[in-house]
């Protein structure tokens, strides 16, 4: 597929490439920077919708507030919170809420962003939203973990609801961490509100399914463009970076449709074996330990090599920015299945098109956890709740009903999956746009 429309000369009609920061310029433009020049790559495919699209470039609201706790050695610590609405046209806002220590509000802002194109391209009835605190949690004891967690709710309590925006968890967030959130907004409101979060227990009307959609989600668009592409699955090589819910659910797939997973790399460094990594094995070191480290029979590498591993699947399942400009050309996959958000930058996904590797984009291909997030909403409205294969063969089938309708625009416009899939969504979100029009 041909990629090689012209690239935008700023990152939007507001931000000229003369106007911009140097932390935006270049192969650094940050994560919000990122989302406009795909917005920007996009816009000639609008047709008449075209003229909402700077809709697209505008948070609806994005919101800062200040998270005190006092922690347990009697001193009063600051941390700051972030959460964006990016456009809510088709829905009550819908994203994660993580905890980390380089959270920023551009990061968010993208975040965000991506959740409107990925609720969109999926199809399921919400808008964009996302949160964070810019904490490292792991210095943190549980009562102090728990106290940052209900402050911030209570602080942005004001902007979310079950019809408002719903969170749910992302980076260093769990569903311990969505229980303590439902139950203080609950609190707050006077009555229990199960729908204020997703990816809550399942005692408190989380669904079955939850944990393990988004790498389902991945496994599942993976086999899907595979069979477009003549890659068979069961005699696939596999490299996962980041072995956490979405790296290690895909992985395990994966291994059970016969790849063989040579390559994993998180936080505690990279592991190669040639004949194939047992990733029941693994996943049950993970977590003992808390990472790949350690792990025996297994070659150690260079946490860069990793880019260079001979696979023919290769997962980003960590944070976003992974794949630049300096590392995409020693990629040697056929197929990378973006199991985080953002991983690639755009000049690295030029150089992997240039190299006729095919990019299965983040904003569907890790979309099966906000679907069954949706699920959970459903469930929580109703009272009623569904049986684990009921969960999984919907949401099987809207990945592929997606994949297909994504897969289809790319080929009758010759544009990348990424583009293809903004144009979907971004006609979707803009008709929406359209139809109800501006008040007052």
């Amino acid at each position: 597929m041909n990629t090689s429309q012209a690239a935008p000369t700023g990152a939007s009609n507001l931000v000229t490439a003369h106007a911009l920061p140097s932390y935006l310029q270049a192969d650094n433009l940050g994560p919000w920077g990122i989302y406009l020049q795909q917005v920007d790559r996009v816009v000639p495919y609008l047709g008449n919708l075209a003229r909402w699209a700077e809709t697209l470039k505008r948070p609806k609201r994005a919101l800062i507030v200040d998270v005190p706790i006092q922690l347990d050695n009697g001193t009063v610590a600051h941390f700051e919170g972030y959460r964006v609405q990016h456009n809510t046209s088709r829905g009550p806002g819908k994203g994660g809420v993580r905890f980390h220590q380089d959270v920023t509000l551009s990061e968010v802002m993208a975040l965000s962003a991506w959740m409107s194109i990925k609720n969109a391209a999926v199809n399921v009835p919400f808008g964009g939203a996302k949160g964070g605190i810019r904490v490292d949690p792991k210095t943190l004891s549980i009562g102090e973990l728990e106290r940052v967690t209900r402050r911030y709710t209570s602080e942005i309590g004001i902007i979310i609801g079950p019809t408002k925006d719903i969170p749910a968890p992302d980076v260093n967030t769990n569903e311990k961490v969505m229980a303590w959130m439902m139950d203080t907004y609950s609190m707050n409101e006077g009555a229990t509100a199960t729908g204020v979060v997703t990816g809550k227990p399942v005692d408190l009307g989380g669904s079955l399914g939850r944990r393990e959609a988004t790498g389902r989600g991945v496994f599942t668009v993976g086999c899907e463009a595979a069979r477009h592409i003549g890659l068979d699955i069961s005699k696939a090589r596999v490299a996962v970076q980041g072995f956490g819910n979405v790296g290690g659910i895909a992985a395990k797939l994966f291994a059970q449709a016969g790849s063989k997973v040579v390559a994993v790399q998180d936080h505690g460094g990279t592991i190669f074996r040639e004949s194939g990594l047992d990733v029941t094995a693994l996943l049950a070191h993970v977590a003992h330990v808390g990472s790949v480290k350690g792990y025996a029979d297994t070659d150690v590498m260079p946490d860069d090599a990793f880019w260079g591993v001979a696979c023919d699947i290769m997962i980003p399942a960590a944070l976003e920015g992974q794949i630049t400009a300096a590392n995409a050309g020693q990629i040697q996959a056929r197929m990378v299945i973006e199991g985080a958000n953002g991983p690639t930058t755009p000049q690295a996904d030029d150089i992997l098109h240039d190299r006729n590797v095919l990019v299965l984009p983040d904003v569907i291909a890790n979309a099966g956890g906000v679907t069954v997030s949706y699920f959970e909403w459903v469930q929580d409205f109703s009272s009623f709740f569904w049986s684990e294969d009921e969960i999984n063969e919907r949401l099987v089938r809207i990945m592929k009903d997606a994949f297909g309708a994504v897969w289809q625009v790319a080929q009758d416009n010759q544009v990348s999956l990424r583009t293809a899939t903004f144009i979907v969504a971004c006609k979707r979100i803009l008709h929406s746009r359209e139809m109800r029009g501006l008040y007052p």
